[in-house]
């Protein structure tokens, strides 16, 4: 039988590592450790113990995984401003060319402009909401 000691110390250790993280996984790891030590405080076997422990942590990975804090984001990166810095930012197109494309500077280069919004295109100020290769999406400001 595990002392209950090692359980809360471990419990302990691995919340400070999550501290460090900040993933929420360990501190389900940590909460199956202390329902390990509360086990070996009720008497439990070493194996009953690490049954618990493994048990509760699984149960906190698939309570977690459910909650908004578990679900991983999909967002696309051709419109994720954490993945490019474009997005967002504003340019000036002077005149379109057909179908609502043109050609412009921005930032030192050359760039293929394509406009999201429906309606005629007229030349003024744009925010950049997508970005595929060298062609900018944008819609009016």
């Amino acid at each position: 039988m595990a002392p209950y000691y090692i359980w809360f110390a471990l419990a302990a250790v691995l919340v400070i590592v999550e501290l460090g993280f900040g993933t929420l996984y360990l501190l389900m790891v940590a909460l199956g450790a202390a329902m390990g030590g509360m086990g070996a405080l009720a008497g439990l076997g070493a194996a009953s113990q690490t049954i618990l422990a493994a048990l509760v942590a699984l149960a906190g990975f698939v309570a977690l995984r459910r909650s908004r804090y578990g679900r991983t984001r999909r967002d696309q990166a051709e419109r994720d401003p954490n993945v490019n810095p474009d997005i967002g930012q504003e340019l000036e197109v002077p005149a379109w060319g057909t179908g609502g494309r043109a050609r412009v500077r921005y930032r030192g280069a050359d760039w293929d402009v394509e406009l999201q919004a429906q309606g005629p295109a007229a030349p003024g100020r744009f925010r950049i909401v997508e970005v595929r290769g060298n062609t900018l999406f944008v819609c009016p400001r």
